[in-house]
């Protein structure tokens, strides 16, 4: 709903403010000038070539040296940085290539690799700027204010300056601020963002209310209790940077091959150069040895996975998410709005007095286009699906949050919950005893002073769930389990007949994430949700999964994956593109070092020069990348 969207999106960007530096980080400045990275080696190969056809070939090497040394002296801080936090990347071997090209004058060499390392790290980076681009889209504006009475007048004040024992003013369609008492009316409100409780709640004066809930009913008053910041909201967000801190991070596919491929090729230089007393072999194996292939090839694979990715409607955000997106074996998934829609809907309908259910439903229907109740928006919705004429209604009197009366087609209908309509036609109560599904609602209906039937609605379970359960199970998912934050009765009606291994109900947010934690020595968790009280959880697992469609945007800013349309099916085919996508990475990047291999031992035993080997390596890249850019190709994705 736009509440739930715009209440989490105040979290997350919240989030992102608290997390945002007062100076850029190198790191940060690098992603920025990647793109200048790349164009400087390209223009300076060029200009370099100019000058030798121009005739001045004297100044070739100079331009290549000035073109090869921005992004030699960048590629030496990132080195620095890694080695720091203890990591060795495939990173050294073309920083000693580029290095050695330049002290024994091969300067051809040195910018081709220095080309080449450029537009590898540009390209791994573009999965994610894409993927940040296509945030943008989920993520609505925020309002960051409240309605406040004060002195006899209603005043919009910022979040920040509310206090307890104020009392502030809920319109219809707004997020609840701060947790509070209903001081005044009825409150009812869609809590599914942070409990995953589907129905909407009534609250009555003195009742409390929690922060980040939406009005879907009248607007009332609500006496503060906490402050914002101390709200529970807002603890659901510390919770959400906790688990993201806490998170460990997966390493990427290219440096799992660092060690033993940097030791085979120190170890081939140094031995060229001490069996022929020539440093220059050694340079050569250095220069073919610069692994290109996975500096180039493993990036177009997972960009390529990323875009086939996002043209199923799946927003993967960069490689390392396609990477664990292979690796997954346990899943723990939330129920309201992922198992299930995430909204009442008609279940059943019990007709009396001679009516048909459509009669019933057309009847029910069309008293409440009056209201603006939730579940009389159901009712509509539901009789215009089954393309129902609704009558215009009149002489309506509705009292908020428990039903109306009036007059339709001559008829006199009252609609409402089991009691509002048992008052004014006391039969009622008798005919709607009985047994209802665990967390339905009741909506009776009397006309004519008769009972003519109760409407039963519930949140349930999405029609392909089993079978994207059974998928998983084919595709290796080995534990799967149900968090939810809705009632053990429901969670546990919902979901009868699925193959679950556990279903855990009335989980707080922590909870959810303990569960996640929990699951973790089985393997790489994933976790699917789509509210606020799931993004804690999404954060904390190995890989999170949003459904992002309807689903509030904190979850989808710290799942690793969003869902852009709103079908579980989605995930089996996402896992599918991303198997694909790492075995044609793998594929190349195996081709690429055999045959790079290969070349160093040939330029070990002096048969290459620097140069033809910097233009061989050239050759494996091209080889490597077109096999790469099949990940865009292949089946399409259901």
């Amino acid at each position: 709903m736009p509440g739930h969207e715009n209440a989490s999106l105040s979290a997350s960007r919240s989030l992102r403010l608290s997390r945002a530096p007062g100076i850029p980080s190198l790191q940060a400045l690098y992603k920025l000038a990647r793109p200048i990275l790349v164009i400087v080696p390209a223009l300076g190969l060029v200009l370099g070539f100019a000058s030798r056809v121009a005739g001045d070939g004297q100044w070739s090497g100079t331009i290549w040296t000035a073109a090869t040394i921005p992004v030699l002296g960048v590629l030496i801080i990132e080195i620095i940085g890694s080695l720091r936090r203890g990591e060795v990347g495939l990173d050294i071997v073309a920083a000693l290539s580029m290095s050695g090209a330049l002290v024994f004058g091969e300067h051809l060499a040195a910018v081709v690799v220095a080309l080449m390392y450029a537009g590898g790290q540009y390209l791994e980076s573009f999965a994610e700027r894409r993927a940040n681009r296509e945030m943008t889209a989920l993520l609505a504006r925020v309002p960051r204010t409240a309605v406040l009475h004060k002195d006899g007048r209603l005043e919009e004040v910022a979040l920040d300056v509310i206090a307890p024992q104020d009392r502030l003013l809920v319109r219809q369609g707004d997020v609840v601020p701060v947790d509070g008492l209903v001081a005044e009316g009825v409150a009812v409100l869609d809590q599914s963002a942070l409990t995953g409780e589907a129905v909407p709640v009534r609250k009555r004066a003195g009742e409390p209310v929690m922060s980040g809930v939406t009005n879907v009913g009248d607007a009332f008053d609500l006496s503060a209790t906490h402050r914002a910041a101390e709200s529970t909201y807002a603890g659901i967000v510390r919770l959400i940077e906790v688990a993201q801190r806490s998170k460990a991070p997966m390493a990427r596919l290219a440096d799992r091959f660092a060690m033993a491929f940097l030791a085979l090729t120190v170890g081939l230089a140094g031995g060229a150069w001490l069996w022929s007393g020539d440093p220059i072999r050694a340079l050569a194996v250095l220069v073919i040895a610069t692994p290109c292939p996975l500096i180039l090839a493993v990036p177009v694979a997972i960009v390529s996975g990323v875009s086939r990715a996002a043209k199923a409607g799946v927003l993967v955000k960069g490689g390392r998410a396609l990477e664990t997106l292979t690796r997954v074996r346990t899943l723990v998934i939330d129920k309201t709005g992922t198992l299930t829609h995430g909204h009442a809907r008609i279940v059943e309908i019990r007709p009396m007095a001679g009516l048909s259910s459509d009669r019933l439903l057309q009847l029910a229907a069309s008293l409440d286009q009056a209201s603006k109740h939730v579940i009389a928006h159901a009712l509509v919705s539901e009789a215009k699906g089954r393309r129902l004429d609704l009558l215009p209604p009149s002489e309506v009197e509705e009292i908020p949050g428990e039903g109306l009366e009036g007059c339709v087609d001559g008829r006199r209908v009252v609609v409402g919950g089991i009691r509002f309509v048992s008052e004014r036609v006391p039969r009622v109560g008798a005919v709607a005893a009985g047994q209802y599904p665990a967390g339905s609602v009741v909506v009776a209906a009397a006309v004519d002073g008769e009972p003519a039937g109760l409407l039963i609605l519930a949140d349930p379970l999405r029609t392909d769930a089993a079978q994207v359960i059974a998928s998983l199970r084919r595709l290796g998912i080995a534990r799967i389990i149900v968090a939810t934050g809705d009632r053990r009765e429901v969670a546990q009606a919902v979901t009868v007949g699925l193959h679950l291994d556990a279903v855990h109900a009335d989980l707080t947010p922590d909870r959810k994430i303990a569960i996640v934690q929990e699951e973790k020595p089985h393997g790489p968790v994933m976790m699917i949700g789509d509210g606020v009280n799931d993004a804690p959880a999404l954060a904390a697992a190995d890989l999170g999964i949003a459904m992002g469609a309807r689903g509030a945007a904190a979850s989808a800013e710290a799942a690793d994956v969003v869902l852009l349309v709103d079908h579980l099916n989605k995930v089996p085919d996402a896992i599918g593109v991303a198997r694909r996508s790492r075995r044609i990475a793998l594929q190349s990047v195996y081709a690429g070092i055999g045959l790079s291999v290969v070349g160093m031992i040939v330029a070990g035993l002096g048969y290459l020069t620097p140069v033809q080997g910097a233009l061989i390596q050239e050759a494996i890249d091209v080889a490597v990348i077109l096999n790469a850019l099949r990940a865009l190709w292949g089946p399409e994705p259901s």
